[in-house]
């Protein structure tokens, strides 16, 4: 399913930087888009979202996007911020982000858009950056649970939201309460699919709702106006259940 999408994106390369990019989005890309500094100096920077490595969304061609740099986590994190073994583009987990994004929005699952991702060679390392479409006057679920509580028919359409990823074999490796964006509307998207995969069977899916729920409960005691009690999660199954009939 993937791999059939390649004549969706064109690849350019100059020195030891590769792009993979949409073409009908962005044109021929210069590679200025994935230097935040070159962006600022153009006006193009719009803000940013906070996280492991800023997020920055900047306008370009008449369209908004998010510029995600890859960073390193966990214990090599405090060691390496941002390279990867590899000399293969195709095998980076940027390009491999970009690919399933595509072929999960041209099944119609509500993600960002994918624009394009960049691979620089250093050695036998690499760095990456991955472009999405902004999803409008959209915000984290943490950030909307601090401003207010949410209604059960919220939380019983983010449960159907996830469970379409799960009926399609979508595994997200990262689902948390940051990764969850709501618009003004209700509409519920998932963003960073950072080493998410297909994955055949279902043994997989509970455990990708406790990492949710996980997520849910740190960020209610360690925020004080953050607004969440199991009332909400026994919602949140309700909408998962009802998806699948």
């Amino acid at each position: 399913m993937v791999d059939s999408l390649d004549n969706t994106f064109n690849v350019r390369t100059l020195g030891n930087t590769t792009v993979l990019f949409d073409p009908e989005l962005i044109g021929e890309p210069s590679f200025d888009i994935f230097d935040p500094e070159q962006l600022a100096s153009q006006n193009r920077i719009l803000g940013c979202a906070l996280g492991r490595g800023n997020s920055f969304f900047f306008n370009y061609a008449n369209r908004e996007f998010v510029l995600r740099h890859f960073r390193r986590g966990g214990w090599v994190g405090r060691f390496v911020e941002d390279l990867y073994l590899g000399r293969a583009p195709d095998s980076s987990r940027a390009f491999r982000e970009l690919r399933l994004l595509a072929a999960m929005f041209t099944d119609g699952l509500p993600v960002p858009r994918p624009v394009a991702a960049a691979f620089t060679r250093y050695g036998c390392c690499h760095r990456i950056d991955l472009i999405t479409e902004r999803i409008p006057l959209a915000m984290p679920l943490a950030d909307r649970m601090e401003e207010s509580s949410l209604s059960q028919i919220v939380w019983r359409q983010l449960g159907a939201t996830v469970r379409q990823f799960h009926l399609k074999g979508i595994y997200h490796a990262d689902l948390n309460a940051r990764n969850i964006l709501i618009d003004q509307e209700g509409a519920v998207f998932l963003i960073d699919f950072d080493r998410g995969e297909f994955r055949a069977g279902h043994a997989w899916q509970e455990d990708n709702l406790n990492r949710l729920l996980r997520s849910l409960h740190k960020f209610n005691k360690n925020l004080n106006s953050f607004k969440f009690d199991m009332a909400d999660w026994r919602s949140f199954l309700q909408g998962y259940a009802d998806a699948a009939s």
